[in-house]
């Protein structure tokens, strides 16, 4: 039976200020389609990384496909959702994982990517986590979406995958910001190989000293509007976002970060120099790099 949610948060003022703002603002979804005219659609790119780890076999090798920040409503271009999709399809993974914010402000929105989320659960086993935008906008609703196209929601709790990747464990954590986050309901019961599923590297405070091999998580956008070489202008909530803004970070005890640019947009439907990206990585054996 599926366990029931904490309690949503209540909209701050500013969350639902916003929300009247854009849905005012880009109202017929013009705005996408301006961007798109004059060639401001941004491409998808494939980042791929390679993590050793003793709880895969020789001779095998474990691709995970993450995604995250999908931001379904008017602010995002859904042939770039389609795009990202697409990409994570044709990665042949083993695993397909979710960081959240499937949505922007409102719920009903997921609808419009749902072929798009339904294409990623057929391929490969898929988990996900729920952001802060998916808490604030509708969490029940949004949870019930996915699992009803076979998405398994992780609420601060851990999945073993199966042979011979049973060595191997997704462990879901709750939004830093707007979810209920518990590290030890998470991490504790987890095997040898702890893959952290989580939507904000903000995270890690809650993980504190909790092991694990890898963590993959968005909501940065690495900015959205960066400047040239990549470095963000302004940065969603977070205590951590600036320092793990995008890209791969390697942590004590030989714990390694991985942060995704994400897929769709928030507040303005453009990127400048952040790219949206989908995550391949690939857990190798030991000398198998």
């Amino acid at each position: 039976m599926m366990e029931s949610p904490p309690a949503s948060p209540q909209p701050s003022p500013w969350f639902q200020t916003v929300r009247r703002l854009e849905s005012l603002l880009y109202r017929g979804g013009w705005a996408v389609r301006l961007a798109r005219a004059v060639g401001m659609r941004p491409e998808v790119k494939v980042s791929a990384h390679t993590v050793e780890t003793s709880a895969i076999p020789q001779g095998r090798a474990l691709r995970i496909a993450f995604a995250s920040d999908f931001h379904a409503g008017p602010t995002t271009d859904p042939q770039v959702v389609a795009a990202a999709c697409r990409a994570i399809v044709a990665s042949r993974p083993d695993v397909v994982l979710l960081g959240g914010d499937f949505v922007n402000f409102e719920p009903q929105a997921i609808d419009e990517i749902t072929g798009d989320l339904r294409s990623l659960a057929g391929v490969a086993p898929c988990y996900a986590v729920l952001g802060n935008h998916d808490w604030v906008a509708g969490p029940d609703q949004i949870r019930g979406h996915l699992e009803s196209l076979g998405i398994e929601v992780l609420l601060s709790r851990n999945v073993q995958l199966a042979p011979p990747f049973e060595r191997v464990w997704i462990c879901g954590l709750d939004d830093h910001w707007s979810g209920s986050p518990d590290a030890d309901a998470a991490l504790s019961s987890a095997g040898e190989c702890r893959i952290v599923l989580m939507h904000s590297p903000s995270g890690l405070l809650d993980i504190g000293d909790h092991r694990f091999q890898l963590a993959l998580c968005g909501h940065t956008h690495g900015g959205q509007i960066a400047l040239p070489g990549g470095r963000p202008i302004v940065l969603p909530n977070g205590p951590l976002s600036r320092r793990y803004a995008r890209g791969r970070f390697e942590l004590p005890g030989g714990r390694t970060l991985i942060v995704s640019t994400g897929i769709g947009c928030a507040l303005l439907p453009i990127r400048l120099n952040a790219d949206p990206d989908v995550l391949l990585c690939t857990l190798v054996p030991p000398g198998a790099v």
